[in-house]
């Protein structure tokens, strides 16, 4: 029997707000341990919380850019369970009125070969069921190895802290859907401004429920929770493995439990965390410190006048204006900085496909290895934009701007200045290259006669020898040209 998964995704993204959600405690990451809270935070008898307006407007955003239904009113409630980094006892979320629902978002996704490589790269609309505020618990460290003597901490800093989770339909068919959804939603998060996007600093952080049925039914399997997936990479190899370890269960003819799971990444598994025996009972009730939510239908249509233009739709337009393919245009929209130069390089340039090359290689590799953003690129759009007309003009060849780009990088001066400066304008007197071409013929009688005999291959060895002597600055185009002439006989 063949089996297909259906895997749904609940990512939980921290607002990049200064403050909490309901107090004025800092959200600053790194600080000392529990030196960012207050009787607010920490639920001392007494203390009142109060909602934070920037993070529902980001809230908001979020939700709007997600093509949800955001609801004017909607309600805060008490999810009570008791953990140690939960000094109040309960988590402030919402539940059965959140702030938005029934959105979708279109993601270009494709197929991963065994080698690893991505094809078949193509638009898939994939549902939201729901998108809520909530704020976060603490943290709970462990220092020592459970066979030996164990000391646990608890940093409340995180506590308060705000976030909205977002919760996919099952809709994904693969492990390579889920990681193509979550890096979008993380590139949208970052195109609002909303959300920091950091995994390692648990910004972002992803919990993924699957389960797998015969294929072409429409009946859902027995669900598996993973929790606390907080790499790209690591969620698709847990989603990879526990696909296939339901397969081969059902096809033993054994029953899948639910429960939840954790994914071990030093042993490349997921392990059995609870069952669905244990699972909590949140007893959900109305926050009696808060009153509902309500926001103006005038307010949200102004918050939505002023979304950004968003990756999806960036990267169809470049697409569209720019000709280019899926997979370049994802590339050159992974941030709105990437995107945005780009767009000028292309624009002052007036060649989108030079300049997409650049960008993608010369110029990522070069940030790369000073680890750098692009928005602290010693090379200005403008002046790679400059350096790629100087090659369409003729005035350098290709190969004399890799050399001229590399000192633009080292140096921060402009192309023209350089090529100026280092005297690498290209060649294309033809009396002179002509010159160099006689010189060159005369050197290699050997060469000649076979390419008179009919290897015309051996032209490529002529022009590299031309090359060299204008030690690369002879047009090479103009090159080849008088050489064809030159060698079949006739006069140049």
């Amino acid at each position: 029997m063949t089996f297909e998964p259906a895997i749904g995704l609940e990512v939980h993204a921290q607002l990049l707000t200064g403050s909490k959600l309901f107090c004025g405690c800092s959200t600053r990451f790194g600080a000392p341990p529990n030196s960012q809270t207050c009787p607010v935070c920490l639920g001392l008898p007494g203390a009142l919380p109060a909602i934070n307006r920037q993070a529902v407007t980001m809230a908001v955003k979020a939700a709007l850019a997600l093509g949800c239904r955001v609801n004017p009113v909607s309600v805060f409630a008490r999810k009570n369970y008791f953990y140690p980094d939960m000094p109040r006892g309960y988590q402030i979320s919402q539940f059965d009125l959140p702030l938005g629902e029934h959105g979708s978002i279109a993601v270009f996704s494709g197929e991963r070969t065994d080698g690893g490589k991505i094809v078949n790269r193509r638009e898939k609309t994939f549902g939201i069921t729901r998108l809520h505020m909530e704020d976060d618990a603490g943290k709970s460290i462990h220092d020592g190895l459970p066979e030996t003597e164990t000391k646990s901490y608890v940093n409340l800093n995180r506590t308060g802290v705000p976030l909205v989770e977002i919760v996919s339909a099952p809709d994904f068919r693969s492990s390579q859907e889920a990681y193509d959804f979550v890096v979008h939603l993380r590139k949208t998060l970052l195109y609002l401004g909303v959300c920091d996007g950091n995994m390692e600093e648990g910004s972002l952080r992803c919990d993924a429920n699957v389960s797998v049925r015969p294929k072409g039914t429409a009946a859902l399997g027995t669900k598996v929770e993973i929790k606390n997936l907080n790499s790209f990479r690591f969620m698709q190899r847990a989603l990879d493995y526990e696909i296939e370890r339901q397969k081969r269960v059902l096809s033993g003819g054994g029953r899948v439990v639910q429960e939840t799971r954790l994914w071990d990444e030093s042993e490349g598994r997921t392990f059995s965390m609870r069952s669905k025996e244990e699972a909590h009972d949140y007893r959900y009730f109305p926050e009696p410190d808060l009153p509902p939510l309500r926001l103006d239908p005038e307010w949200i249509a102004g918050v939505a006048a002023e979304l950004p233009e968003l990756p999806g739709a960036r990267m169809k337009r470049f697409m569209s204006d720019y000709a280019l393919g899926a997979d370049d245009a994802l590339l050159l929209t992974s941030t709105a900085a990437t995107a945005a130069y780009f767009e000028e390089c292309a624009r002052e340039s007036a060649n989108p496909r030079a300049a997409a090359n650049w960008v993608m290689g010369d110029l990522a590799r070069a940030l790369k290895n000073s680890g750098g953003e692009i928005e602290e690129s010693p090379v200005t759009a403008r002046e790679l934009a400059a350096l790629i007309r100087t090659i369409d003009s003729g005035e350098i060849s290709g190969k004399i701007a890799k050399t001229v780009f590399e000192e633009m990088v080292r140096t921060g001066e402009p192309a023209v200045d350089l090529i100026g400066r280092m005297g690498l304008r290209q060649v294309s007197d033809e009396a002179s290259l002509v010159a160099v071409i006689d010189k060159v013929i005369a050197a290699n009688p050997k060469q000649l006669e076979e390419y008179r005999s009919g290897k015309t291959r051996v032209i490529a060895y002529f022009v590299g020898q031309v090359m060299k002597e204008t030690r690369g600055q002879a047009n090479p185009r103009m090159v080849n040209e008088l050489l064809e002439r030159k060698l079949a006989g006739g006069s140049t």
